[in-house]
């Protein structure tokens, strides 16, 4: 016969066996709390069974996949031990982590799809037709759902027939009648991914940094660029050293340019970039190619109130003041002498390579300037040779001017 405590042995050792599976389901809890059903996550495969494939989370405890899921149309186990999978965190039970890949036309398929809408799993559908408002859509087994035009792409697509017969990824946003009534979105996986990417492009660039890009639209102020997910604005002012009027003259959409990184505003997700930090600044070399005194062709680009503007190079603007255009005479605007467009000879009259500046002159006027200069030092110099007695200065311009005449 047994005493108290014999009796109350059993009664004790249940108290702890149901304190261990509380631990137990505890932990198991603690090891998926940071995963969210749907979430994403990069797993290797540690074991291929006949029903199941382990594989390694990176946490505590291993996750399992129906072997079905993985296999290819004659049931062969497409992945081995060490292979890398891309896999979707389903649910957490009595210690075991479930897990799917991206849910297709396999056996198990049909099976999940209203579990991949309670958890957001995406599937993998075939685009079978258009219908009214959008297109049907074939999903695991004999499912069909719909995707509305507005939800298969990021942008409107301009041939809808031409995604006929494609097998595209989605995500079930209604689930009803036990499946007849389907409804799935595109679009909002590929906004998904186009976050992922914004933020992890966000977090691996700076101000200064050179990236690549394309050109995805052409604006009057500017054109957009994408860096790898996300969009920066390239002003016009940043396209080139010279005067840009239209961004069309120098980019085009789907263009693959190298930009700057100018600014970033993370908080309202802009990013400014430019194209002319990338090329060389012909300022650099201003001094040397344009030396007071020196003459050059240019174009003239813009006429302002006090001056014209004329280019003589790719980034390189050199102004004639409108105290200089009159030939002696005064005008009103640099219109009354000269016109945009028009090409010009022009002497360098000062340089300022700090504060970019380029002095000019007509050429015209400023070699007739230097011929009556030399004229004066000439007759200068006579003056001072000549015996007493010749005249004055006024006298020998005289003498000169009747000997041209004559």
């Amino acid at each position: 016969m047994r005493d108290n405590d014999d009796l109350e042995q059993p009664e004790e050792e249940e108290t702890e066996g149901e304190s261990f599976a509380e631990l137990f389901e505890r932990s198991a809890r603690q090891q998926s709390a940071w995963l969210e059903p749907g979430q994403k996550i990069t797993a290797r495969v540690l074991k291929v069974g006949t029903e199941w494939i382990f594989i390694d989370t990176g946490q505590k405890g291993e996750g399992v996949v129906d072997a079905k899921e993985l296999q290819d149309l004659d049931g062969h186990v497409t992945v081995a031990p060490g292979d890398s999978i891309a896999a979707y965190f389903l649910s957490s039970s009595h210690g075991e982590m479930r897990f799917t890949t991206r849910i297709g036309g396999g056996a198990s398929g049909n099976a999940h799809l209203e579990e991949a809408f309670q958890s957001g799993v995406p599937v993998e559908g075939v685009v079978e037709k258009e219908i009214k408002g959008g297109y049907e859509i074939k999903l695991a087994g004999s499912a069909r759902a719909f995707c509305p035009f507005s939800q298969i792409a990021l942008r409107r697509i301009d041939d809808p027939a031409a995604l006929i017969g494609t097998r595209l990824p989605f995500r079930i946003t209604a689930y009803g009648e036990k499946g007849r009534n389907i409804v799935v979105s595109r679009r909002v996986l590929l906004e998904e991914e186009q976050r992922r990417l914004r933020e992890e492009v966000q977090a691996g660039i700076s101000e200064g940094m050179t990236v690549g890009g394309t050109v995805t639209s052409l604006k009057e102020y500017g054109a957009f660029v994408d860096i790898g997910g996300l969009e920066g604005l390239l002003p016009i002012s940043e396209i080139g050293w010279s005067r840009i009027k239209e961004v069309g003259e120098v980019l085009s959409v789907g263009q693959q340019i190298k930009v700057v990184v100018k600014s970033i505003d993370r908080e309202k997700e802009r990013i400014s970039l430019s194209l002319k930090d990338t090329l060389a600044d012909p300022w650099d070399l201003a001094v040397q190619t344009y030396p007071e005194g020196s003459f050059h062709t240019g174009v003239v680009s813009r006429l302002a109130p006090f001056g014209a503007f004329i280019t003589l190079a790719d980034g390189i603007d050199g102004l004639i003041h409108i105290s200089k255009l009159g030939g002696g005479k005064r005008i009103n605007h640099p219109r009354e002498a000269l016109k945009e467009g028009e090409t010009v000879e022009v002497k360098v009259e000062s340089v300022d390579r700090t504060e970019r500046r380029i002095s000019l002159s007509l050429a015209g006027a400023a070699r007739a300037a230097e011929e009556e200069e030399a004229t004066l030092a000439d007759f200068r110099r006579q003056a001072d040779a000549a015996p007493k007695g010749m005249g004055t200065l006024g006298d020998l311009l005289r003498a000169k001017t009747q000997k041209k005449g004559k």
